[in-house]
């Protein structure tokens, strides 16, 4: 497992992970440009707030793929099945 040491909205943190650096990087990329647009749109509120909002489009986001994952399995199975029958 890795160590990481980051800045991420202006907070210092440290992690462990099994994650590479480019991927660490990546997700603090969105992050931080998700933070971004929401506090452009989101006038004067506290950035509590703010990261709230943050990590509720990102659950959904990890919901809908993981909705979109399934989705995909059952129809593999499916093909596979009808591939099985033939």
């Amino acid at each position: 497992m890795r160590s990481f040491n980051l800045t991420v909205l202006g907070l210092d943190i440290s992690f462990r992970a099994e994650a590479d650096q480019g991927r660490v990087e990546s997700a603090k990329a969105l992050v931080e440009e998700r933070f971004e647009r929401l506090r452009f749109h989101g006038g004067r509120i506290s950035k509590e707030a703010l990261l709230t909002f943050l990590v509720l489009g990102l659950a959904d986001d990890l919901l809908q793929s993981h909705d979109q994952l399934a989705c995909v399995q059952n129809r593999i199975d499916d093909l596979l099945t009808k591939i099985d029958d033939v």
